[in-house]
């Protein structure tokens, strides 16, 4: 199972036809404390790219993008049931925003991996 990065800090993992997303660690740490998180209902629609949900901290409030284009199957219910702090504690593992069915899986294609997100992490 690989994670693949994009350039605004999302993440994205695939595990069949379905693909978990969240926002990397870096994201969260540049957040600071999250005190709301607005995630898309099942039965979305996304195209990769698009603003697909809204996490706002204490010090600014961000769009998440899609990473890649799908419909909304789950909610990370964790998150909705407002346990935000969940997004800064675990980003990249309990702290998902969603799970899409994947409608074009060579878009993952266009992102980083792991080593690459690291290299440009560093640059900032």
């Amino acid at each position: 199972m690989t994670t693949r990065y994009t350039k605004d800090h999302e993440w994205v993992r695939l595990e069949g036809d379905i693909a978990t997303i969240g926002i990397s660690k870096y994201a969260a740490e540049q957040l600071g404390d999250v005190v709301y998180a607005e995630l898309p209902a099942a039965g979305k629609a996304f195209k990769q790219g698009d603003d697909m949900a809204v996490v706002e901290s204490a010090k600014t409030a961000s769009d998440v993008y899609a990473p890649i284009s799908g419909e909304i199957v789950e909610g990370n219910s964790a998150i909705s049931g407002e346990n935000w702090q969940i997004i800064n504690d675990e980003p990249e593992a309990g702290g998902w925003f969603v799970k899409v069915k994947v409608s074009n899986e060579a878009e993952l294609d266009a992102l980083m991996d792991e080593a690459a997100y690291a290299d440009y992490v560093k640059g900032l």
